[in-house]
């Protein structure tokens, strides 16, 4: 899976580059490359905003950096990767949606900034438009790293396949609890039924408690 982020800001995606995706990249399961749109105004100061046609609040990014920059990728390539654009406006980002993506061979994602960008632009290149929540952020690089993470748990050989079985949002059901040592915490002990080895109980526990969480936390998904 190969990933190319469009943002002025390439120096915030660290996180993506370590931990569980850090390993990744270097056993060549994702690409992650980041390219500066800044890099391709042809403004001397390299600014790449306007004012918005019609007067308002804030700049508005130019479409020809964004379009360059965009053409970099695309004209090197025999096929049309989607290219998704991160914005408030988009479709609400699911973990069903995060599956398909995995199957792309390669993903564009367009991180804008300001008050947006340049309507004509995004006409011209963008493929889908995802939000991450119903809140509004200052750029598209934190929306885009969560795309990232939460595409990449899915690529084959990323996690183990057992990893991915029993998640959230598995059957439209939030995660059972996990426990670990010691036995007793505080008082606490942990449920004796996963002490049992008793497989086929362990897993009955698991699908009630899955059940119970979600019915209590999030009983929107039962529907």
């Amino acid at each position: 899976m190969k990933f190319d982020v469009l943002t002025l800001f390439p120096e915030m995606f660290v996180p993506v580059k370590s931990s569980i995706l850090g390993r990744a990249e270097k056993n060549n399961l994702i690409e992650i490359n980041l390219i500066n749109y800044r890099e391709f105004s042809t403004d001397p100061k390299r600014h790449v905003d306007d004012c918005p046609y019609g007067g308002g609040a804030g700049m508005v990014i130019k479409p020809e950096p964004v379009y360059d920059a965009y053409q970099s990728i695309a004209q090197k390539l025999d096929y049309k990767p989607k290219l998704i654009y991160l914005t408030p406006q988009g479709k609400t980002f699911t973990q069903t949606m995060a599956k398909e993506l995995a199957k792309e061979e390669h993903l564009i994602l367009l991180c804008g900034h300001y008050e947006g960008i340049d309507q004509r632009v995004l006409d011209e290149i963008v493929d889908e438009e995802i939000s991450v929540g119903d809140y509004v952020l200052t750029g598209g690089e934190l929306p885009a790293m969560i795309l990232i993470d939460a595409i990449s748990r899915s690529v084959e050989g990323v996690l183990d396949d057992e990893s991915l079985v029993d998640e959230s949002f598995n059957n439209n059901l939030l995660e059972y609890p996990q426990y670990t040592r010691p036995e007793v915490f505080r008082g606490v002990r942990v449920p004796e039924v996963l002490l049992s080895g008793h497989h086929a109980n362990i897993e009955k526990w698991r699908r009630e408690k899955s059940l119970e969480i979600t019915k209590q936390k999030r009983p929107d998904l039962l529907n």
